[in-house]
């Protein structure tokens, strides 16, 4: 059996590379949310910081998704 190195370490990553993004991206999300609550506090609205974590979400939604879909195809 011959390993094919070079594939491998592709693999690797392109895995660590989404990965990563995929984690930046949910915590973009959660940072959003944070920032709606401390604009409620204030008195204020925050329906930007809310859309752009409701997006960040759907993002990652649709990475996993898509994620799933190359597996079983």
């Amino acid at each position: 059996m011959k390993i094919d190195w070079a594939a491998l370490g592709s693999v690797f990553g392109v895995s660590l590379i989404s990965t990563v993004a995929l984690v930046g991206l949910f915590t973009l999300g959660i940072v959003g949310l944070t920032k709606r609550e401390s604009a409620a506090a204030q008195g204020g609205s925050a329906a930007l910081a809310v859309t752009g974590a409701y997006a960040c979400f759907a993002a990652c939604a649709g990475a996993v998704a898509y994620g799933i879909y190359l597996i079983v195809a």
